[in-house]
């Protein structure tokens, strides 16, 4: 298992990149993660829904995800709390307070997933949240060293040099935790390293020293990390700084609630687009040819947010100048005539007036949306694949201009003058033909642009390279082996019971 002194120390990165490395080596590979709270997620074959990490990391093992490699998502929505999604469905929606009391309901279902994965990999690699001293949230706990000392399982500790303070932080954790758990830590990482590794030899003295758990390496900073996509919003911020002008700008509202924000990474490996966050306080740049509303966990609310920035005003500025806009999923349900939630799913509100410019109206339903799907544009003709993750359900005559044709059914929505764009399907952009139609057709000119399809798997591929080189991999492997013996030795292999 890997834990972190803290929020975004590089576990998933780190779990997806050894993931590569060893399933290299031939053997059977899992990724896990008990709890992720996140509103990037990923749909899996059989109609359910995990966080986007722990699909990149079973990319990286060469199996398709499934719901037991995230068996409880918490998406966080406006007002109400998050949603709670276990074993892919949504078991309801809770307070941060009152999904303390959950939490030991849910240990049953985190174990049962996590025997299932068990059972048929030679190695699973279990991934943490946030800090692994988080002693005031300690009871109930099924997020670090709750379900680390549940199972046994050993655990590496990670630290983030680049934030600075990282000796405090691994001696501290060591200090926060109790001598059950610390026994549990069979070695730290410290990662984001830049500049002469060399440098931190007696930093790492000082570390073992205090906390008597071994170095199991330090992993300098690799490029090889910007091909895969962000987890955390936060990363959004970096995106923005100092872009240039490129031959066409990209313009993404930030909105409060932004979900499955990867879905523009293709976008971002362009060389010839600069893509822009705008973020609170901030206009629509004048200058983008592209303006995208992205996908929302809470539509309503971010529908009221983005009237609050005054970006409604730039949308319809940004078109009277020739633009276009592309709404995805809770975009697409914002660009309609009118949001509807009679149910309350989303809050207080129960009706929203869209921003009009497609002809086409929302009503939000307890049945949620989950499913791959493929098809054509309408546009273009070329193929296109991807994922729906909504609870609404559009309706109107905008309907009768689709921008898609998904399983053979229309899908989505057009305007008349065609500069007006909106549907659910996430992960269009990916597809490389149709991506460089699509901006050639807003340039207009030929779009000769990046392979984006491939640059996941390679990046990947490096960045296993690179911890096979700064890792003690063979170290981190004998500390699962002998695990593995102990549970071999005092479990059958009958079928895994809640």
């Amino acid at each position: 298992m890997f834990q972190g002194t803290g929020s975004d120390v590089g576990k998933s990165v780190l779990v997806a990149g050894l993931a590569r490395a060893l399933t290299r080596r031939g053997l059977a590979v899992r990724p896990f993660k008990p709890q992720n709270m996140s509103n990037n997620a990923a749909v899996t074959a059989d109609g359910g829904e995990i966080g986007r990490a722990q699909a990149l990391q079973a990319l990286a093992c060469g199996v398709a995800p499934t719901v037991h490699m995230n068996p409880v998502l918490l998406k966080p929505q406006s007002e109400i709390g998050s949603q709670v999604v276990v074993q892919g469905r949504v078991f309801g929606t809770a307070k941060a307070r009152d999904y303390q009391t959950m939490k030991p309901t849910l240990m049953g279902y985190v174990q049962e997933s996590f025997e299932r994965l068990r059972r048929e990999a030679d190695v699973v690699l279990v991934e943490g949240a946030g800090s692994a001293a988080e002693v005031n949230l300690r009871a109930g706990d099924i997020a670090n060293m709750g379900f680390a000392t549940a199972v046994a399982v050993p655990v590496v500790l990670i630290g983030d040099i680049n934030r600075g303070g990282v000796i405090a932080s691994l001696c501290g954790t060591h200090l926060l935790l109790p001598a059950r758990e610390r026994a549990l830590v069979c070695g730290y990482v410290i990662n984001k390293f830049r500049g002469d590794v060399s440098l931190f030899d007696s930093g790492l003295s000082v570390i073992s020293e205090r906390t008597r758990w071994p170095s199991i390496g330090v992993v300098p900073w690799s490029n090889a990390v910007s091909a895969l996509p962000d987890e955390d919003a936060l990363a959004l911020e970096e995106t923005s700084a100092g872009a240039p002008r490129k031959a066409l700008k990209v313009a993404i509202l930030t909105l409060a609630r932004i979900a499955n924000f990867d879905d523009f990474d293709p976008l971002k490996a362009e060389p010839d687009v600069s893509v822009h966050f705008v973020r609170a306080g901030e206009a629509v740049p004048g200058d983008c040819d592209l303006l995208i509303i992205p996908g929302s966990k809470s539509t309503l609310a971010d529908l009221a947010y983005l009237r609050e920035q005054g970006w409604d005003i730039d949308v319809c500025a940004h078109l009277r100048r020739g633009g276009y806009v592309l709404g995805v999923c809770g975009g697409y349900q914002i660009l309609g005539n009118e949001i509807l939630d009679p149910g309350r799913f989303e809050g207080d509100a129960t009706r929203s007036r869209g921003l009009g410019l497609l002809d086409v109206s929302t009503t939000i339903e307890a049945r949620k949306t989950l499913r791959e799907a493929s098809g054509t544009d309408v546009l273009t003709g070329l193929p296109i694949v991807g994922y729906e993750m909504h609870m609404g359900v559009t309706t109107g005559h905008g309907l009768r201009s689709p921008m898609l044709y998904l399983d053979g059914t229309e899908h989505g929505a057009v305007s008349q003058d065609g500069r007006v764009l909106g549907c659910y399907l996430h992960g269009l952009l990916t597809s490389d033909e149709y991506r460089h139609a699509l901006l050639g057709h807003i340039a207009e000119r030929t779009w000769h642009g990046a392979r984006f399809e491939n640059s996941v798997e390679r990046g990947l591929d490096l960045l296993a390279d690179h911890l096979e080189e700064h890792l003690g991999v063979e170290q981190m492997l004998a500390a699962a082996r002998q695990h593995g013996a102990h549970w071999r030795a005092t479990n059958d292999t009958g079928e895994p019971k809640r």
